[in-house]
Order: structure tokens, then C-alpha cells, then sequence
């Protein structure tokens, strides 16, 4: 044991090793020449002496205040015996309990993943270095898994590292991360915009398929309405309609959206209004009281209208997959080709992360959007 003295009070810091009592010199404090592994002992007593100088300094340096026990803190920098596994569950929890359950679900499909590769998550952080990090790359490929995918998989379990240094449950010394760049891990995607004249074609589309007609209906609604997401989508009432304005808030970004609701979409939400409900689409209803089971209807409707969508999309020979999303990207787009200032709509298939477009978007007086959505028509 190391004995820590600072204004007459005490704290005692093990170097984990032990040894005989015939072994030990008590006078001279150090191990006698018969001890085994005598130079080992003696290095680890020299280091450990030297990082308490060492630290003792270094706060001295700054002015700073400390007392045996915190002295002894700050070096030992302890680190919580929990597991990846245990890490993993206890953050899945903590999103789910913050109303965060699509990052949640994200975080349990890597966790998933791990268990697959490794067999086992009983492992501590220190042991995902860059050695192991490039077989779970090599692993993914072979599972036949996108470059992004692998990307974002990446990117969720370097979240989780970061937390779990946070919690002093890992050294920072150990991050494999500044060597290992997930950055690497990312390839553009194909443009998912198209040209303003198919578009035009997509939202002219009439058919007596229900189904089919409200795909393209919501396809078309996005489009007029900011390239609004899908699942914005589902949730708007009707009081996000507020003197002409459709106003919400981005449920990814937790952005606040103010648009001027369109004459065209506006046709829209009538065709579907429905008495005895607050929604202006059937996606949700009262029905579906909580966060999963919305999650779940979510992702079953617009499975079928993204089928639809790609039905209408080879019907009217579009050049490529029609989803939701291109109606997204196609808004961006068409505005920036009509010659609107990127300050006020960036185009969003050259941004790394939306939250950036939409912290432009939001920076804007309403007359200036107002006058740029004039361009979509």
C-alpha cells in the first residue's frame, strides 16, 4: 500500500500486488533481494509514486485545490466493471425512457449485430480495439450489408463507446475510434430527385385503386408542403393548421416547421377528412394509443404506399424508384433549379445532415418562403 499524507490526513492506494512477510525489507520499505519477482514489484511501486508526484504537480500548476482522497481519485481514475452488453441495454433504456424509441430500436438492432458476431457481450470496452473493430467490418461484409449500413452500425456502437467513457467504464486511453475512422464508412446515395415535369405527371395520376391514389396524394402533399417527412405526416391534426400556415414540429429534429399551407395540398386534406377524428390522414386514429403501436402503424402504411408508389412510378416509365422520400428530395431540388437562394432552401441531397437545412429553413421570415413555395407550380 502507498500512503497518501496531505494536512495531517491520510489515504491508503493498493498497487495490487502482495507479498511474503519474510520477503518485504520494513525498514527500508521496498521487497529484499529474495522476494520473487522483486524488479517487477519495484518498477510498479516507482510508477505508481511517479504518477502521484506527477498529478500533485500538475495541480499545484493550476492552482488548484486537493486532498489526499481527491488526489488519490484522480489518479486511480477508476473505471465501473460494466460490460459492452450491459452498457448497451442500460442506454436502450434510457432512450426509451427519454420517447426516443426509432434511436432505441437503432441502438438494439447493433446490439443484435454484436451478439451475432461475437457470440457474446459479456466483454469489457477496453477489448474493442482496432483489431477487433475491422473483423466486425470484415463480419458485416460478408453478411452482405451496404457500406452505409455498416456505417451507421459503426456509428451507433462509437455513441455508445463515447457513453461508456463518459461513465467511466473505459479509459480514454482505450478509444479505438482515433485510429478506426467510421468516416470511411460512407458512400453517397443515388439522387432521389426528379424532374419538375414528372412530377407534375405523378400528381396529375388519377385511378380508382385506394390505395394507389392516396400514395400519390401524400406523395403530392409532401411536395407542396416543404418536402415534408412521412411520418411528420402522420401526426399532423388539425390544429397544426393555423391562419393559412401549416405549423409542426419535425419529430427527428425537433425543429419548429411554419409553412404556408398550399392551395393544392389543401385540396388534399379535404379529400380526407373524416368526421370524429383530429388527424388529417388515415395513418393514425385514437386507436393507436401508444408510441410503439404508432410505430408500428407507421411502418405498415407506408410499406403499402411506397409499394404503390413504385407501381405508379413504372406505370408512368419514372426513372427511378418512386418513394416518399423523393418527394423530399425533389422539393430541395426543384427550388434550388428555379433559381431560389440556397440561403433560404439548401439543397438537401448535398447536405451530410439535414438539421443543417432546416436551421436555415427556420432562420427566414415568412414572406420569404412564402415567396419561394411559389415556384412550385
Amino acid at each position: 500500500m502507498l500512503r497518501i499524507t496531505k494536512d495531517r490526513r491520510l489515504k491508503y492506494s493498493s498497487i495490487g500486488v502482495s507479498v511474503r512477510p519474510e520477503c518485504w525489507d520494513f525498514e527500508r520499505n521496498k521487497p529484499r533481494r529474495n522476494c520473487p519477482n522483486r524488479l517487477h514489484i519495484e518498477r510498479l511501486i516507482a510508477d505508481k509514486i511517479e504518477a502521484y508526484r506527477t498529478k500533485m504537480i500538475e495541480l499545484q500548476a493550476e492552482n488548484k485545490e486537493f486532498t489526499a482522497t481527491s488526489l488519490h481519485e484522480r489518479v486511480a481514475d477508476k473505471t465501473s466493471k460494466r460490460t459492452v452488453g450491459e452498457v448497451f441495454q442500460a442506454q436502450i433504456e434510457n432512450l426509451k425512457r427519454m420517447g426516443r424509441t426509432g434511436y432505441a430500436l437503432s441502438h438494439q438492432e447493433v446490439c443484435n449485430s454484436l451478439l451475432k458476431f461475437n457470440g457474446h457481450l459479456n466483454i469489457c470496452f477496453s477489448d474493442i480495439d482496432t483489431v477487433w473493430l475491422k473483423r466486425y467490418e470484415t463480419w458485416l461484409r460478408g453478411q452482405g450489408f451496404s457500406e452505409n449500413t455498416i456505417g451507421r452500425r459503426f456509428r451507433t456502437l462509437r455513441a455508445v463507446y463515447n457513453v461508456a467513457i463518459e461513465e467511466k467504464c473505459v479509459k480514454p486511453d482505450c478509444y479505438p475510434f482515433k485510429s478506426y475512422k467510421v468516416s470511411k464508412l460512407h458512400r453517397a446515395t443515388a439522387k432521389r430527385a426528379i424532374r419538375k415535369a414528372d412530377i407534375m405527371r405523378i400528381i396529375e395520376y388519377r385511378c380508382d385503386d385506394f390505395y394507389r391514389q392516396f400514395a400519390v396524394d401524400l406523395f403530392a402533399f409532401g411536395y407542396f408542403m416543404g418536402g415534408i417527412n412521412f411520418v411528420d405526416i402522420a401526426y399532423l391534426k388539425t390544429d397544426n393548421i393555423v391562419a393559412g400556415r401549416l405549423i409542426y414540429t419535425r419529430r427527428k429534429t425537433h425543429k419548429l416547421i411554419r409553412l404556408p399551407l398550399q392551395p393544392k395540398a389543401q385540396e388534399i386534406i379535404e379529400r380526407y377528412r373524416q368526421d370524429g377524428t383530429s388527424f388529417l390522414f388515415p395513418i393514425l386514429s385514437a386507436f393507436h394509443k401508444t408510441e410503439q403501436q404508432q410505430r408500428n402503424r407507421i411502418h405498415k402504411v407506408i410499406t403499402k404506399v411506397n409499394r404503390a408508389l413504385k407501381e405508379v412510378g413504372r406505370t408512368l416509365n419514372i426513372p427511378i424508384d418512386l418513394t416518399t422520400y423523393v418527394a423530399r428530395h425533389s422539393f430541395a431540388t426543384v427550388l434550388k433549379r428555379e433559381g431560389v437562394s440556397t440561403s433560404i432552401i439548401c439543397e438537401s441531397l448535398g447536405h451530410s445532415s439535414e438539421k443543417v437545412t432546416q436551421i436555415y429553413l427556420d432562420s427566414f421570415e415568412n414572406a420569404q418562403i412564402d415567396e419561394a413555395m411559389k415556384h412550385l407550380l
